[in-house]
């Protein structure tokens, strides 16, 4: 089968560098993707956190259509919790006129940060208050329908491309009946019986005449030697905190999940580690597996985070995974061929 292959990067800052430099390297690391024939290049939103630059997608996008040819360039994601659905739509209306039939708008639940950071974000926003699938309808309404009194211009001539990203059959749900595309968070949450199920829920509520996808997104990291790519794998598996008034939050580590229920009654919350979903080896391993989950859950796209903070190695290993897929294409063109002769 064919498949896509996308990436999502989180402009990672290592222990000695500047945090402007993690964001230089996810500019290189686009100009890569590009050249290697990537079909989308997504950029993460996480805040108050000194390991990852990268806090404002929907500005870095912008240089980064300046900066590429080819590559649809999106958020993975805009919190949307945080944000006016209205100004989001603007802003991503302004990057599509720029850049017409090259934005994707990725929309995340989560917050992107622990409670400062929160609070920072939603100080004195009554539009935080709203339920997040308000908003996310409201958000849609502001990208499709440009008949009413209030419009996001200015108005592309084509739409920046929706999707919803979650690691659940909740969201998976809310998605499909949305009419929009799911981003299933396997880097999050590798729970393959959870996957299936979310994937299955996407089938029976998606609607028939739009052209909504179901994609998987996963960390990836490919070397010349199977050990060197497990040794960039640092997280092996994250973090849910669970909320008695229905909240759910991922975090990286313990410790950040005790921050998060600092000053909370025992009672009120649950922690639960959860298995990371990742793929690590030479890339005829990472092919074969990625292979295998396509065909095990009917995917036709990966996002692929690659959580190496070496830019070169980074580099590397996007570039030995697409190398992986175009051998297989050449191959299959080539059996094609012959067979027609």
């Amino acid at each position: 089968m064919s498949l896509t292959l996308s990436i999502l990067d989180q402009s990672l800052v290592s222990e000695n560098e500047k945090a402007e430099t993690g964001i230089q390297h996810t500019v290189k690391l686009a100009e890569a993707a590009d050249q290697l024939g990537y079909h989308r290049f997504w950029v993460s939103e996480h805040h108050n956190n000194p390991q990852v630059a990268g806090s404002s997608p929907e500005a870095l996008a912008g240089y980064l259509l300046a900066k590429t040819n080819t590559l649809r360039i999106g958020s993975g994601g805009v919190m949307l919790q945080h944000y006016s659905p209205f100004k989001v739509a603007e802003t991503f209306h302004v990057l599509a006129s720029l850049a017409p039939g090259r934005v994707d708008l990725g929309v995340g639940k989560a917050p992107g940060g622990l409670n400062l950071s929160t609070q920072a974000l939603q100080e004195n926003d009554q539009a935080s208050r709203k339920d997040f699938s308000q908003k996310l309808v409201e958000l849609k309404t502001y990208l499709t329908e440009q008949a009413n009194e209030l419009n996001a211009q200015p108005i592309p001539s084509v739409s920046p491309d929706m999707f919803l990203l979650g690691g659940s059959t909740e969201s998976a749900e809310l998605a499909a009946k949305l009419g929009i595309s799911f981003v299933f968070a396997y880097f999050i949450n590798g729970d393959d019986a959870l996957l299936k199920e979310a994937r299955e829920t996407f089938k029976k509520y998606q609607k028939e005449d739009t052209h909504q996808q179901f994609l998987l997104a996963i960390t990836v990291s490919v070397a010349e030697d199977h050990e060197q790519a497990l040794s960039y794998i640092k997280q092996k598996e994250t973090v849910k905190v669970s909320f008695s008034d229905g909240r759910k939050l991922n975090v990286t580590s313990l410790e950040d999940a005790e921050k998060l229920v600092t000053g909370t009654k025992k009672e009120h919350y649950n922690i639960h580690i959860q298995k990371a979903g990742y793929t690590a080896g030479t890339k005829e391993t990472v092919h074969h597996r990625l292979t295998e989950l396509a065909e095990s859950y009917d995917i036709n796209e990966f996002i692929v985070l690659s959580p190496i903070v070496d830019i070169d190695a980074r580099i590397a290993s996007i570039t030995l995974l697409k190398e992986a897929f175009d051998h297989e294409q050449t191959a299959k063109k080539q059996i094609n061929q012959e067979v027609n002769v």
